[in-house]
């Protein structure tokens, strides 16, 4: 059975990462990514949308797939259905990314453990923005 990382654990990776991609990043401000990939990037982390057909999201360039997306990332912020995150674990795996973070409400345990066993650091069903501002403010 799937278990988050502790709340030290957590804070420790809040506290460490600096580029985030979004996948799912919505350009409508009233969406949930929208208004946590917002807070996300006041708090001062680098914020990559992953998303089709946009070109830009929160003024940063967005991208497609995450293979697309240059330079390194930190943590693969996920609002997404929860029958699409076997894909997204699968890109993550095949680019060696270090961390997941499966939003409020994207619970796909199968995948989270597959993410894990990867070695990735994995949170499933918690919310980065409340976690900022409970572990590290």
């Amino acid at each position: 059975m799937f278990q988050n990382p502790s709340e030290d654990e957590i804070r420790a990776l809040l506290q460490s990462v600096k580029r985030i991609a979004v996948v799912g990043l919505s350009p409508r401000a009233d969406r949930p990514s929208h208004r946590v990939a917002a807070a996300l990037q006041r708090f001062g982390y680098d914020i990559v949308p992953v998303r089709p057909a946009l070109s830009e999201v929160l003024g940063q360039p967005a991208y497609a797939r995450l293979e697309q997306v240059p330079g390194a990332i930190d943590l693969v912020d996920v609002f997404r259905n929860p029958d699409e995150v076997d894909a997204i674990v699968d890109d993550c795996i095949r680019l060696r990314l270090p961390a997941i973070w499966l939003q409020d409400g994207v619970i796909n345990p199968a995948a989270a453990e597959r993410a894990r066993a990867a070695g990735m650091f994995v949170v499933m069903d918690r919310c980065t923005y409340r976690d900022y501002m409970a572990l590290c403010i």
